[in-house]
């Protein structure tokens, strides 16, 4: 069974796979055996991808999973994500769960840094752009169409974030899970919110 979840799972050389981590990947393994003929589609894009990890998170009495992704994969997960998830959740029963890709955060680069870096570092690298990419990642299929930082007389911040209306159907069963996921991920609050769009 190991060797079947490793070829599911992708990760950095010397750190050992969690159990939870080893049944999500057969679970995975299994979806992609699993898959009629008729899915040849959803098989074959299965096949070539892998995780780099799942964590399970509790959320109000609910658990969630976040399946961590190797960023170059992401957009061929959300190929099928719909799916993919549909399936994952009748497997898992009561568990929602969610794809992020796994992102690195460089530090700010300081004068005093001992690492002279040959290069600047990327914008994708900061912790600003790495946690709205994290945000994105948790609501799709659902757009953000728009978001506002209220900052609290405490001096607190709470991230209001407006998503697609046409997705509401969709995610509006989740949208706990996701603001308790994020808080979970980057320490930031978040509330969603389906606003009427005005033309």
């Amino acid at each position: 069974m190991l060797s079947i979840a490793s070829s599911k799972i992708k990760k950095p050389t010397g750190e050992k796979l969690e159990e939870y981590e080893t049944t999500v990947a057969q679970a995975l393994y299994d979806l992609e055996h699993s898959a009629s003929n008729t899915d040849a589609d959803f098989k074959a894009t299965l096949k070539r991808l892998q995780i780099a990890g799942a964590k399970e998170f509790e959320i109000g009495g609910k658990k969630a999973t976040v399946l961590f992704v190797p960023v170059p994969q992401l957009k061929d997960y959300q190929k099928i994500q719909v799916r993919l998830i549909r399936e994952l959740e009748k497997k898992f029963s009561s568990k929602h769960f969610v794809v992020v890709a796994q992102r690195r955060i460089l530090p700010k680069p300081t004068r005093k840094s001992r690492t002279a870096s040959k290069q600047k570092r990327p914008r994708s690298r900061t912790l600003t752009a790495v946690h709205d990419s994290i945000l994105s990642d948790l609501v799709y299929p659902a757009e953000i169409v728009g978001k506002r930082i209220r900052i609290r007389s405490d001096g607190s911040r709470l991230i209001k974030v407006h998503l697609d209306k046409h997705h509401q159907t969709q995610v509006s069963d989740k949208v706990s899970t996701f603001c308790g996921l994020y808080k979970k991920l980057t320490g930031k609050e978040v509330v969603f919110e389906f606003p009427e769009m005005l033309i």
